[in-house]
């Protein structure tokens, strides 16, 4: 056998590449993915249990057939749609070997789900496992727009099983400059509506809850505390307080990003490790910082924040990377600069310093020296 594998080797200068699960990564030299030959799936599983043969033993059972609870992909389909064991492979190929996995409340993925997911699949940082944890993500979304859309979007077609959208709007044709979850058909419509629609469009798995009201200190608690992660993509100071504040009450982290003319922020919170407080104690004076229905907004950059603002929730349910936990990511569009400056935890910080003062939701319209948007809560920039 070995010498077949030789053989096989020598004859096709791009190997098939075989995905290895973590459940079976020890059983393998403890590789993601593994280089090996043949002209059919048989012979590629013959030579990959040649090679590790205490995998051979997980991928077939005892009268030599692969067993029920493994399947097994060539190029992201299933080999019982093809020819089984006899389906053909060629040079550059991608195999992949799936076990059912019990635990948690997502099971096995299905073979739609192993092809829909595929790309984060074969990724070592992200797997099957990853996978289902994404799947098992909650998420809640302020703001249908500008920030929100692209960020509910791409963590939609990340596989995130379930996104809350708060939004009391309306869809305006001033919107679609850059609010990519509406079309020009949703004009008149509520956010929320049109945004489950787009949404579910791309990925009808997601489970889209919709809370089809202004975010105020009456609700706040009652909402945010049934997600796991909270992106904020609200457009002034009364609602991005209040955010922070029950986020930091409830224990969850916040993904945090703004937008101005050409200009953006973003920024991830987790309690006890500072919050927006710490980096703004105090919002500016009432018509000092123009909105962006008053300044304008680049609706490129919307897409590059809220994609950022994606990326992280995506890393923080995974447990992967360097977030911007306690770093604040400053982009400038028009020289097209980004830079990265550190925060910290101020001790002081009346919220999650040493001695808080604010032990509860306050009355943010006081606070700011605004009304809360009513209708508006979440409008122009997000």
């Amino acid at each position: 056998m070995v010498a077949r594998k030789s053989e096989m080797l020598g004859r096709n200068e791009m190997p098939v590449t075989v995905y290895i699960p973590t459940p079976f990564r020890k059983l393998a030299g403890n590789q993601t993915h593994v280089k090996t030959a043949g002209e059919t799936v048989g012979e590629v599983l013959d030579t990959l249990g040649a090679q590790f043969p205490a995998l051979r033993q997980m991928i077939y059972d005892e009268n030599g057939q692969i067993p029920g609870h493994i399947n097994i992909y060539v190029n992201n389909q299933e080999i019982h749609s093809l020819q089984g064991k006899e389906t053909p492979v060629k040079d550059g190929d991608e195999m992949a070997v799936i076990p059912a996995i019990a635990g948690g409340q997502v099971g096995a993925l299905t073979p739609e789900q192993v092809e829909r997911y595929s790309r984060h699949i074969i990724m070592p940082q992200v797997g099957p496992s990853g996978q289902r944890k994404l799947m098992e993500a909650k998420v809640l979304i302020i703001g249908a727009g500008g920030l929100g859309g692209p960020a509910a979007l791409y963590l939609a077609l990340a596989g995130v099983g379930t996104i809350g959208i708060v939004d009391f709007d309306t869809v305006d044709l001033s919107n679609l400059q850059r609010q990519v979850l509406h079309q020009n058909a949703d004009v008149g419509k509520r956010k929320t509506v049109s945004a489950k629609e787009t949404i579910n469009a791309y990925n009808p798995d997601v489970d889209v809850v919709l809370h089809e009201t202004p975010l105020t200190s009456d609700n706040a608690m009652e909402i945010i505390p049934q997600y796991d992660i909270i992106v904020n993509g609200a457009d002034n100071f009364t609602t991005r307080y209040l955010v922070n504040d029950a986020a930091y009450f409830a224990g969850k982290t916040l993904v945090d990003a703004s937008i101005l003319l050409f200009d953006g922020q973003a920024t991830v919170f987790v309690p006890g490790q500072g919050c927006y407080r710490c980096l703004f104690p105090a919002p500016p004076p009432p018509g000092m910082v123009p909105s962006c229905a008053e300044a304008g907004v680049l609706g490129a950059l919307t897409g590059v924040m809220g994609s950022i603002q994606a990326t992280e929730v995506i890393k923080q349910i995974l447990g992967i990377g360097q977030s911007l936990v306690s770093r604040l990511l400053i982009v400038d569009a028009l020289g097209m600069e980004f830079r990265v400056v550190k925060l910290r935890r101020d001790p002081k910080c009346p919220l999650c310093g040493d001695n808080p003062t604010v032990t509860e939701l306050i009355d943010y319209e006081g606070f700011c020296g605004a009304p809360f948007p009513g209708e508006h809560v979440v409008g122009a920039q997000s």
